[in-house]
């Protein structure tokens, strides 16, 4: 099947099947669905590599994650591919585990046009070592970015969600609020206990805890909740830097008897979808995960549509969801 059978079987121009297979604007509605009810049909497959080598562009986007197995990430990447598609795009995801051979590799695809330009969602102790690899191509950070940077980036306001939610806490009485953070070599992190130091300066209250978590995992959360409860003077409320820990942390306060939220209230990260199911129902707070994957992209064809446009850097807001748990 070729672009001009499709053509003739639609009684169109084979430029009309182009524009419609590159999501032009400027085809009549009733055009276009007669040319994807032919492809549909006839089940036509564009020759990619043909296109490439006719526009320069790949239509192609690489989203670069360091874990693919966080909740968090997989939300994300769902509003990358919904925005990438409804632009007429593909993603190529990839998980670099943070190694750098393995983003080196990946990222070889840019200068070889397999991909017009890349998401990235590592820490901000990697950015410098990105750069390198990634020249003057295309680039937005994603959950993880530095306005003082030479990249654009769509992030969250970490350090104003944890510190209002430490003043929240405080309100409802609770005196001794630790944070369970994650590596510190992310951004996020770094923004978040600041948060978290400011809230209770600004209290003036004298107890304070962090402890920090070896991975994002449910393990990891029940170990931190076991050294925090080995504490002379354990706390009466933990925020979590994701709802993965939270889960753990919910896990070992029910299995030591740990009454929740009676004795120890307990506040997630992210808002994701099933904290609402947890026993007891978990508080988080919550960030716009599908829209931090939406702007990412727009960012990215913007940055490709124009590179030497001023670059953007976005921050979006969470907001705090109190449930059972806090």
């Amino acid at each position: 099947m070729s672009i001009e059978k499709v053509a003739r079987l639609a009684g169109v121009s084979t430029a009309t099947v182009s524009r419609v297979l590159n999501n032009h604007p400027g085809v009549r509605a009733t055009t276009r669905e007669k040319v994807l009810a032919v492809i549909a049909e006839c089940h036509y497959q564009p020759n990619l590599l043909a296109r490439q080598l006719r526009t320069s562009q790949s239509r192609m986007l690489m989203v670069l994650v360091s874990n693919i197995t966080n909740p968090f990430c997989s939300r994300v990447v769902r509003g990358i591919e919904a925005e990438a598609e409804a632009n007429g795009y593909h993603i190529l995801l990839c998980n670099s585990e943070s190694q750098t051979e393995r983003e080196a590799a990946y990222l070889s695809l840019l200068s070889g046009k397999v991909v017009d330009g890349v998401i990235t969602m590592d820490a901000i102790s990697n950015l410098p070592s990105l750069r390198q690899l990634i020249g003057d191509y295309p680039w937005v950070q994603c959950a993880e970015g530095d306005p003082n940077d030479q990249g654009a980036s769509v992030t969250v306001n970490n350090y104003e969600a944890v510190m209002a939610t430490v003043a929240t806490l405080i309100e409802r009485g609770r005196q001794r609020i630790a944070l369970i953070n994650g590596d510190p070599r992310y951004l996020f992190s770094q923004q978040r206990e600041a948060g978290y130091r400011k809230a209770l300066d600004d209290a003036n209250l004298a107890w304070s805890h962090i402890e920090y978590a070896h991975d994002v995992e449910c393990q990891a959360g029940s170990e931190a909740l076991e050294r925090l409860l080995a504490l002379p003077t354990p706390p009466d409320a933990i925020i979590t830097v994701s709802d993965v820990l939270a889960v753990g942390v919910l896990h070992t306060a029910r299995e030591r008897g740990v009454a929740v939220p009676e004795s120890l209230a307990v506040i997630g990260f992210d808002g994701l979808p099933w904290g609402a199911m947890m026993s007891p129902p978990l508080s988080t707070i919550e960030q716009p995960m599908h829209q931090l994957g939406v702007r990412s992209v727009q960012l990215l064809l913007a940055r490709i549509r124009q590179p030497h446009a001023p670059l953007q850097h976005e921050q979006l807001r969470c907001r705090l969801v109190t449930r059972a748990s806090g």
